[in-house]
């Protein structure tokens, strides 16, 4: 399915889309991607959402990328006597092992992990930022703090530990089921929650075995720190301003957002930006203008996918709020403006053959009447690399691998186009032109760029640029082997 817009929609499936109709109602409206969120439902609820999306693909013969997410360890209270009590600013307030139930004075927090790490004066923030306590006083199983923000704090709501990295492996073992049910089930991305670090990826990838493409949720400040480390490690990355914005300071969240995504274009690996992009639109058909602005600085700043996140999963509009994101998408790449930002802030280490291939077919298109760039691909990176360069035209990646296509279709520009396998470039050409002209991308008067490997069907060997003519018979007569 075409798509007229470069950055791709990534939509959270829940309670509100679960069904056939609204899947295949958001796959239409402009969902490229659907996230599975491990923390809620069954393996079975997943399996049969997997499913649904899978029959949308075939009946519409369209790729469509499937994220799962795991949950990560949580870190939260124990219960309270009352259910409830009210901390005022000033007051002591202590989380021990202890497991009988809280009080106004203190509270289980059973996570002797945390203690090990607490030292006086960091931070513990409880009920996503809303309550911040300060450690006066620890030890191995407690923690004497002051209230420095009051308010209500209640049954098992979340503890934040922004100031120290834990000594928490990132999957817990109910993660570890769930990372190789997604993977015997054949998702296609699998997002790791609660990273502090690049090991954390390194672990998590022994497991995967190359089963799944891997990303990394950043929302932890020890992730900011070793981000270059994990970026590295990782096949895409997640801007998770939720926990991130409640961990730092709320102004620290967009230059980080700004700084990690042009990391990520220049390493050539997808970005999404998440959390809260439309969360009025939970209960309102309509978004507010704040929400627009912040959709449409992500699509400016050149990420490759914005996620919506309850909107689709439990709001009341989930098809309106992709039709709306669409909108935007559509709306904010037709000003002149965001091609001079994008061609502005391209940057990248060009240092391969294929790294020259693909700069030279986005100069090209950029001189010349030139309808699409075609790139042949087994694993999926010639594509990203061209996407990399954010050309003026549309990418098609044609490659005989049903999973490579998938994972593609969170990539910036790109539209994935199964072809069979070749052996010869002639081939390859022919079948670039005619994709190009079944998707709508050229008529029979325009010229497309193929890039491909030779010899074919062997990774990392992108090599040879050819623009071609779309006219069948004008290509018979010029083709050579």
């Amino acid at each position: 399915m075409r798509r007229y817009r470069n950055v791709k929609i990534v939509a959270t499936l829940g309670p509100a889309s679960e069904t056939y109709e609204t899947i295949r109602a958001l796959h239409e409206a402009g969902a490229d991607v659907f996230r599975l969120n491990m923390s809620h439902g069954t393996q079975e609820d997943i399996r049969a959402k997997h499913e649904i999306i899978r029959r949308v693909e075939e009946e519409m013969d369209s790729p469509i990328a499937i994220l799962a997410d795991l949950q990560g360890p949580k870190l939260r209270v124990g219960p309270f006597e009352n259910g409830s009590e009210e901390l005022e600013e000033g007051a002591s307030f202590r989380l021990d092992l202890d497991e009988a139930k809280g009080t106004i004075d203190r509270v289980n927090l059973p996570h002797p992990e945390i203690f090990q790490a607490l030292k006086p004066g960091a931070r513990l923030l409880v009920n996503d930022g809303k309550i911040r306590l300060k450690v006066t006083k620890c030890g191995t199983d407690f923690a004497e703090t002051e209230v420095i923000t009051g308010g209500t704090i209640s049954d098992r709501k979340g503890v934040n530990v922004p100031d120290v990295v834990l000594p928490l492996a990132a999957l817990t073992e109910k993660d570890r089921a769930d990372l190789e049910f997604a993977c015997e089930l054949g998702v296609d991305w699998l997002a790791l929650s609660f990273v502090q670090r690049a090991r954390d990826v390194i672990e998590a990838s022994a497991l995967v075995r190359g089963r799944a493409a891997i990303m990394v949720k950043v929302e932890k400040p020890s992730a900011v720190t070793d981000f270059d480390a994990i970026l590295n490690e990782v096949d895409g990355i997640m801007v998770a301003r939720g926990d991130l914005g409640v961990e730092l300071p709320v102004q620290n969240v967009p230059p980080l957002q700004k700084r990690m995504v042009r990391k990520c274009r220049a390493a050539a690996k997808p970005v999404i930006i998440a959390t809260q992009m439309l969360e009025s639109m939970i209960t309102s058909p309509m978004p507010t203008r704040a929400e627009v602005s912040d959709v449409a600085t992500a699509i400016y700043e050149g990420a490759d996918a914005i996620m919506l996140s309850a909107e689709s999963a439990a709001g009341e509009y989930p098809i309106e709020a992709v039709q709306t994101m669409d909108n935007v998408a559509k709306e904010v790449e037709d000003d002149p403006t965001y091609t001079e930002i994008i061609e502005a802030s391209r940057k990248a280490d060009r240092t391969t053959v294929a790294d020259g291939i693909v700069a030279a077919a986005r100069e090209i298109a950029e001189t010349t009447e030139v309808a699409a760039i075609c790139c042949y691909t087994q694993s999926g990176t010639t594509a990203l690399l061209t996407a990399r360069e954010r050309p003026r035209v549309p990418i098609i990646a044609m490659t005989n691998v049903r999973e490579t296509a998938r994972r593609l279709t969170l990539n910036w520009g790109t539209d994935c186009v199964m072809t069979p396998e070749l052996t010869r470039f002639k081939m390859a050409v022919q079948n670039a032109t005619r994709a190009a002209l079944k998707q709508g991308y050229a008529t029979e008067e325009d010229l497309v760029i193929v890039t491909a490997g030779v010899p074919f069907n062997v990774p990392g060997t992108t090599n040879i640029l050819r623009v071609a003519p779309c006219n069948q018979k004008e290509l018979s007569s010029t083709e050579q082997d």
